[in-house]
């Protein structure tokens, strides 16, 4: 069980990796795009606007981030000194395909979202344009 979830841990990192370094599947978005969409991410969800990912689940992320540059650990790099290290190593690359995901399906929603609204404008402008007329039967 742990090895499984190893093993899907270090495919996401190394796809996570993939699209750092631009060799990413095509039509995925950038990592500077997925940089840009965390703060709007963030700002959905609180709103409740953005349902797909949970408050809870962003604070974990956040947590994350904090544990990796926090100079506390639960393992001590200066004394135990690789094995100190991958823990770091571990949450990070936890942090990065969390953030991947997350940002590719909030991307994807918030072009949806986009397409709605162009629909809805373009059935305004349309019902802006009618002409009020009378129909006379004979």
């Amino acid at each position: 069980m742990a090895v499984g979830r190893r093993t899907r841990r270090t495919v996401m990192l190394a796809h996570a990796m993939r699209q750092a370094s631009g060799q990413a599947p095509p039509g995925s978005p950038s990592v500077w795009a997925r940089v840009r969409a965390v703060p709007r991410l963030i700002a959905a969800v609180r709103s409740g606007e953005y349902t797909a990912v949970t408050s809870t689940r962003l604070l974990m992320v956040l947590a994350g981030i904090g544990y990796v540059v926090s100079p506390i650990d639960v393992v001590p790099e200066g004394l135990l000194l690789v094995f100190g290290i991958v823990d770091d190593v571990l949450v990070l690359g936890w942090v990065v395909t969390e953030l991947m995901r997350e940002t590719e399906q909030f991307i994807a929603w918030e072009g949806q979202q986009a397409e709605q609204a162009r629909g809805a404008g373009h059935a305004q402008q349309w019902s802006e344009q009618a002409v009020p007329s009378y129909v006379v039967h004979d």
